[in-house]
């Protein structure tokens, strides 16, 4: 069936059913009164418009099959004859005999019409089935990484520093905390935008788009895009994917800060500048990509969600480069209190890089952290073509819910179990072929219990797996962190090394270590690695890499 005939569908279902209420006299009676009623002017305007149809140019008009015209042809033919019934009057050109003739034509025409629709309606649809054209499934693979981080600005750095098990958990000195139970953080003391970002932007916007911003670029630079490169891209199907848990609270605070003063004295880009969407857009107008743009926030499961998506959109074909990842910059007092008040937080005070220490029995909370994280994305034939180097191969995802607590995990672990199942299945992956998990990992009492559970549900029998937390060195990122650890999951394919769990000093009861990173380094061939993020509300999400082959 033709595009304007299904969009006319809803519209001739009315019609239809407005016909059958009445009989046939009771028809032409009602549209005799009704075009009596029509005033000399009405009835001129209407075969203006018919004329036109008729032949005339209609283009100021309607156009395509979305206009009132399409939609109604599309229902009724010939156009003439349905037009002089719709519209209780046609060029007198077109219709022989007098006023009483033509009204008497149109009447029995519209009955005549909703009789013959009517008994198409009641039969069954013959569908003919087409036979699909077979395509080739659409590969994408990782090209390029950035990352900014307590531990490093470069993607060699960081997990150079990673594998060192060298720890960013230090005092935190953007602000006077002494009020605060937590003083500690993974934050990032030496940053600077020079080179990457314009210096009238950074001197307005939020970290979080600072940090976005830089991280996409140095991305870019790894990916090999130079100048030339970007010059030959299509940039209609060149998109943007990267979110933010906690977007520009720092400008949001600014703001609320002056309003009580006085709104003269708040910034003019407080809105625009504390909205999660906003870090994206901006790269995609600097870049001059015009295809998929957006962001999604789902807490700290962000970035996976959109890593994933934006995979789907080269897989569908929409889009052949993705810059995909996650940014946040929460470390400011009212990131900090929220975080107290909620108890999640380590209180470790006296012994910075001991807080973080996920499966350890003495653990006592998430350390915060912050920067951002991104991939480039590429359909593979497009990498191919340009001579790019490919890193590793992504190969599918899952989203779920636990549907449950805002806070806590499921007690029976069953939205990360189906997570993880449903992402093997749309990855064609088998439990057996992963042997390399970065769990979400984050030090908690809770949750770090839950998903050590998970993973010995859905990959138990497999001696050749290893796990371990990247949140041990650089705290939790929020709604960075699926995205920081999905580089630091390619670095592991493109090494050949993962890097250490820190702090495991005395496992939780039930935890066997043997499946666990050791407090150093270790040598792995990977076959495929999962990389787990899950956010407050309940979000689920698992991502895939493998070597490319």
């Amino acid at each position: 069936m033709a595009t304007s005939s299904m969009a006319a569908s809803p519209l001739c279902t009315w019609l239809v059913a407005a016909c059958m209420s009445v009989s046939h006299e009771e028809n032409s009676s009602k549209m005799l009164q009704s075009h009596k009623r029509l005033s000399k002017g009405a009835a001129r305007r209407k075969r203006v418009v018919m004329s036109k149809c008729n032949g005339g140019d209609n283009k100021g008009l309607m156009s395509g099959s979305s206009s009132f015209h399409g939609l109604m042809s599309s229902c009724f033919e010939p156009c003439e004859e349905f037009n002089g019934f719709f519209f209780g009057g046609a060029s007198s050109r077109n219709l022989s005999g007098g006023s009483r003739q033509r009204r008497s034509n149109q009447a029995a025409y519209a009955v005549d019409s909703v009789s013959k629709t009517m008994s198409v309606a009641v039969q069954p649809t013959k569908e003919t089935t087409k036979k699909k054209s077979v395509t080739k499934q659409r590969r994408v693979v990782v090209t390029g990484t950035g990352v900014v981080s307590s531990v490093g600005h470069d993607s060699d750095v960081f997990y150079n520093n990673l594998l060192e098990g060298v720890s960013g958990i230090s005092e935190i000195e953007a602000f006077d905390c002494a009020q605060f139970p937590t003083r500690i953080a993974g934050e990032i003391k030496d940053f600077s935008t020079e080179g990457w970002v314009a210096p009238k932007l950074s001197k307005r916007a939020d970290k979080f788009m600072l940090y976005m911003l830089t991280a996409g670029k140095k991305a870019l630079a790894d990916a090999g895009m130079t100048e030339d490169v970007m010059n030959e891209l299509d940039r209609a199907k060149c998109g943007v994917l990267i979110g933010s848990a906690m977007g520009g609270m720092k400008v949001f605070h600014d703001a609320i800060e002056a309003l009580r003063v006085s709104y003269k004295k708040m910034n003019p880009f407080c809105v625009p500048f504390a909205t999660t969407n906003m870090g994206s857009a901006m790269l995609a107008m600097d870049l001059g990509w015009m295809g998929p743009n957006y962001s999604i926030s789902t807490a700290c499961a962000t970035s996976n969600f959109c890593i994933l998506n934006a995979a789907n959109h080269i897989i569908r074909g929409e889009a052949d480069v993705m810059l995909c990842g996650g940014s946040d910059a929460a470390i400011i007092p009212i990131g900090l209190g929220g975080f107290v008040a909620c108890r999640a937080l380590s209180q470790r005070n006296g012994d910075p890089t001991k807080a973080s220490r996920p499966w350890d029995v003495n653990r006592d909370g998430f350390v915060m952290g912050e920067g951002a994280g991104v991939l480039v994305l590429e359909e593979l034939e497009h990498a191919q073509k340009r001579g790019a180097t490919i890193y590793a191969e992504f190969l599918g995802g899952s989203f779920t819910s636990d549907a449950y607590h805002m806070t806590e995990p499921h007690p029976d672990g069953t939205g990360v179990i189906l997570c993880i199942e449903r992402a093997l299945a749309s990855a064609g992956v088998s439990k057996e072929d992963v042997n390399y998990v970065n769990a979400h990992a984050t030090s908690t009492p809770a949750g770090d219990l839950k998903e050590y559970q998970a993973l010995i549900h859905c990959f138990g029998q497999n001696p050749e797996l290893r796990v371990n937390s990247t949140k041990s060195m650089i705290g939790h990122l929020l709604g960075a962190a699926g995205a920081v650890e999905a580089v630091a999951t390619v670095q592991a394919i493109k090494t050949g090394w993962v890097h250490p769990n820190i702090n495991l000093e005395e496992p939780e009861k039930g935890v066997d270590t043997s499946l666990l990173v050791g407090p150093k380094k270790e040598r792995l061939d990977i076959k495929v690695g999962l990389s787990n993020s899950f956010g407050f509300g309940g979000h689920n999400s698992c991502i895939l890499f493998a070597p490319f082959k």
